[in-house]
């Protein structure tokens, strides 16, 4: 095998060798000798302003990124070009090679059957429900816990470009490696990046995931002021399409509706000037049709089976927000950060299923009855729920809105003991560490505090050292923090 040797345009030596290993869109991909990086080639001659879009993503943004507080964070949630390099007068880019846990290690059912064991995990195969029951192997797939884990991910990495003033323009699954076994992800093809007002962008997006206003407009001119194009107003609906996709697994504007008898017409009006969620709160008329739908693809297939609302208080306003206020109202979409807060609140809402089924986990509904939504098993015994309040100033403490649900082996972590830490790429270590525990023992629940040096039982009036542990009775209240910001948790017990 032939071995290329090359410069990066920075003076950086590169290898690669010269035989194609993948083909995208735009590029074609060779791997390093001892594949820790991949050199990907741009089929296509770059003009001057793709040359300097690339060098700014390589170079100042890049730099910006990763050279920062935190920085090393998103060393797992990018895959960001590192170099540049010229060949025969074509561009390439020099990027690392995805993480192993991005590429299938089951495969499909039926002995691979689709031969997709070691391909990288592209995000159809996850946000389909027909896709998930029909071909992925059960150690693929995860948990409702893992794809909102992986929800946050891409929540956080997108709120990351857009701080840096990005928009990444094409954001999909085909553009957003997952691996719900372990709830991750990383986005790629980062090249493309749009920098608004200096580097338009290359594609209009990927087809379910191109905002409506693109799609109602790309019959005018790219000069006509008319003529909306992606930028971080569009990515916030490609995330919130992305989001509803691996929770429902299944597109949120893909309903029973049929404005135009031509295909192409009524595709065009479906995703642009007519989109309607298919769960629109007042307006029924793109509801799905369940006897349109194939025995894999139920029941998440079925919004009246399983309705967003599954997804809890914060989720459902959000998705609200995205697909009913802000479906044609870009400026009223959420933002990246409105959805990260959210999922975090949301993962401390989550109980595990006692059946085991498929999702695993659902979120407290709220109700002194909850059940799964999937398999419909309810909770027995006693569960405890947590409300959180913060001190604002000496004595006064206000309520949250941020609850905790606890079971046997849940975790608290310092975001939860000081409303002023949150969990992010700021975090230092120390903060990383879990603080306390919940047990169940005998039928009853106990608080362990493991690291809360000011933990005190307002109720007993006496401080709870740490090693000490406390029984959670309905109406209890500890305080964890007394600094600023710290919290104080008030127990309720809700009777499955």
């Amino acid at each position: 095998m032939t071995i290329v040797r090359l410069t990066t345009i920075d003076g950086k030596p590169v290898e690669y060798r010269d035989e194609i290993i993948g083909q995208g869109g735009m590029k074609d991909v060779y791997f390093s000798p001892d594949r820790s990086y991949v050199v990907a080639f741009f089929r296509d001659q770059l003009d001057y302003h793709g040359k300097e879009r690339l060098k700014s993503i390589v170079g100042t943004y890049r730099d910006g990124i990763y050279n920062q507080n935190g920085g090393d964070y998103w060393q797992n949630l990018f895959c960001w070009p590192t170099g540049i390099v010229e060949k025969d007068g074509r561009f390439g880019v020099v990027a690392p090679v995805y993480q192993p846990h991005f590429f299938f290690s089951h495969g499909s059912v039926n002995d691979d059957m689709l031969g997709i064991k070691g391909k990288e995990k592209e995000g159809k195969w996850f946000a389909s429900a027909s896709n998930r029951a029909k071909f992925l192997a059960t150690e693929e797939k995860g948990s409702w816990l893992s794809h909102l884990q992986i929800c946050l991910m891409i929540s956080r990495a997108v709120r990351r470009l857009h701080a840096a003033g990005l928009a990444h323009s094409d954001l999909s699954y085909k553009n957003v490696l997952v691996d719900p076994s372990t709830g991750k992800a990383c986005i790629i093809d980062i090249d493309g990046l749009v920098v608004p007002g200096k580097y338009p962008p290359d594609v209009v997006g990927t087809p379910d995931f191109i905002a409506p206003e693109v799609i109602a407009t790309q019959h005018l001119d790219k000069s006509d002021p008319n003529r909306k194009l992606p930028s971080a107003l569009t990515d916030r609906h490609a995330l919130a399409v992305l989001i509803y996709m691996y929770l429902f697994y299944r597109h949120p504007l893909r309903g029973g509706k049929v404005h135009d008898p031509d295909a192409t017409r009524d595709e065009e009006l479906t995703m642009g000037a007519k989109a309607l969620f298919i769960e629109h709160p007042t307006d029924a008329s793109n509801r799905v049709r369940a006897d349109h739908l194939g025995k894999f693809q139920l029941p998440w297939g079925d919004p009246a089976r399983i309705p967003h609302t599954i997804s809890g208080p914060l989720l459902t306003e959000l998705f609200r927000k995205a697909f009913v206020d802000g479906l044609h109202h870009p400026q009223d979409r959420p933002t990246p950060s409105e959805w990260e807060n959210a999922l975090v609140r949301t993962m401390d809402l989550i109980q595990p299923c006692s059946a085991k089924c498929e999702m695993g986990w659902y979120v407290f509904d709220n109700t002194t009855a909850p059940r799964c939504p999937c398999c419909g098993t309810p909770y027995h015994g006693q569960l405890p729920v947590l409300n959180l309040y913060s001190s604002r100033h000496a004595g006064a403490y206000q309520a949250d809105n941020h609850r905790v649900m606890v079971w046997d082996g849940q975790s608290l972590f310092p975001w939860h003991v000081n409303r002023r830490v949150f969990p992010n790429e700021h975090l230092t270590s120390d903060q990383r560490k879990r603080v306390g525990y919940f047990q169940r023992h005998q039928g009853e629940w106990f608080l362990v505090n493991e690291g809360m040096p000011q933990m005190h039982d307002v109720t007993k009036k006496q401080d709870v050292p740490i090693g000490g542990n406390v029984k959670l009775t309905d109406g209890a209240q500890f305080l964890l923090s007394r600094e600023e910001g710290g919290r104080l948790i008030h127990v309720q017990l809700v009777n499955g």
